[in-house]
This record gives structure tokens, sequence and C-alpha cells, in this order.
């Protein structure tokens, strides 16, 4: 019964994950949701700025504090650890769930491109940043990043076992792809207001300070493998250099 439910448990966190991910899509780029970054709740420029920053800042500090490895380590005294990666998961769509929910329209018009061919550009890179963040999840490991792999491990009455370090396909370009691709897909838009401004510089500043703390926990964990793995690949803008063959780091 115990294998049952937390199998059952990280297939509802993974799914749920799903329908977060699939309406962050349309909620940045204002495509088939009810709310979105340019259509959530009305209100005063000041009640905007101030509920939406808020609303960033519940999410950085949930995403962060619970990766931290000193939180799993008391966090797992009370869950258990098979479920700690789900726990995470369900805790991070449900923020997500509550900031598309409360986020508030800043419809002022920052730039509004008219040029055919350069709004399909954008919506190009928009298109191939949500692209790269999911295919870049599966050049890890899709199922550990979200919790499946623990809870099948179980399933299987098998021991956890760490993933090796590795370094694969756009990981031997750049170290965070995935975060390359949110940027990507927050700032590429024909049509930026106010509201997404705020929404893309937040989220971009977080992603810097968020890939700092992660790559001091790796360094922690990983030792001189992963100093080898920043002194041969850029963080975000990949650039012409020989790979040595090291072994991409893994998840947080």
């Amino acid at each position: 019964m115990n294998r049952f439910l937390m199998v059952g448990y990280g297939a509802c966190c993974y799914a749920i994950f799903l329908a977060a991910f699939l309406y962050a899509i349309g909620f940045v780029g204002n495509i088939a949701v009810p709310r979105s970054v340019d259509h959530g709740l009305p209100g005063p420029i000041g009640q905007a700025v101030t509920v939406n920053v808020l609303l960033l800042a519940l999410f950085a500090i949930q995403h962060s504090v619970m990766a931290r490895p000193v939180f799993k380590r008391w966090w797992t005294r009370f869950v258990p650890p098979s479920i700690e990666r789900s726990t995470y998961v369900l805790a991070a769509s449900l923020v997500l769930f509550l900031l598309y929910w409360q986020w508030r329209t800043m419809p002022a018009v920052v730039w509004d491109l008219t040029s055919p061919l350069k709004r399909l550009g954008l919506w190009a890179l928009f298109s191939l940043g949500w692209v790269g963040v999911l295919g870049a999840t599966f050049m890890i490991n899709h199922f550990e990043l979200f919790g499946l792999r623990q809870v099948y491990l179980v399933w299987r009455e098998k021991p956890y076992t760490d993933l090796a370090f590795r370094k694969r396909m756009l990981y031997r370009f750049v170290r965070h792809p995935i975060m390359l691709g949110f940027i990507l897909a927050f700032w590429a838009t024909p049509t930026m207001t106010a509201g997404h401004l705020l929404f893309a510089a937040c989220t971009t500043g977080y992603i810097l300070a968020a890939v700092a703390l992660e790559e001091r926990d790796l360094i922690g964990a990983l030792g001189d493998q992963y100093r080898e793995y920043r002194c041969e690949v850029p963080m975000f803008v990949p650039h012409p250099i020989r790979h040595k063959p090291t072994s991409v780091p893994g998840t947080h």
C-alpha cells in the first residue's frame, strides 16, 4: 500500500506540473488561457506592481529554499526522501497557479513591433525557448528532475542511486540550457507591456541569482569535477571552445 501511495502521489505531482508548465506557455504568450501576463485582474498600477512583485518573490523563495541541501536534510526528517522531489515539484506548481490566478494587468505598451517578419522572428524565438526548456530536461534526466524516477525505484523496491555527472548535447555548450530557454521565452515577444516587462525582468534577475546558488551547491557536491566543467563551458552564451571529454551537472 505504501508503494501504491508513493507512486500515485508522484504521478499526481507530475500531472500537476505538466498542467502548470503548459499554462505557463499560454500565460507568457497570451495564448488560449483565461488569465495571462497581459490579461490578468484589473486594478490600480501601484497595487498591480506590489501584488505582482510579491507573487514573483513567493515563487523565488519557494523554488530556491526548497532546493537547498540544508533544507532537504531538514525536510526529509518529515517527508520520505523518495517523494521529496515530487513535493518540491508540487509546491512550485501550486505557487505558479496562484501567480496565474492573482496576476494583475499592467497594460502600458513598452514596444510593439509592426513588421510581420520581426514579429514572426520573435515568435520563433519564443517557441525555441520553450522547446529548449523541455528538451534540456531530457538531456539530463527528465524523470529524476520531476520526481518520477524516485517513486519508480520505490515501486521496484530498489535503492535510490545518484545519477552520474555527465555532459551531453546542449550541456556541452552552456551550463544552464533550461534557464537560457526560459530567458528566451520570457523576453521574446513582439508586444511588450509593462506587466510583461516586470515579469521578464524579475524572473531573469531570479534566474541569475538561482544559478549562482545552484552552482555553489554543485561545487560542494562534486568539487573539482564541476569546477573543471565551469572552466570549459559558459553559463548561458555559447562560444567556440574545445570541450574535454569530462562527464552534465545533476539537478538541484
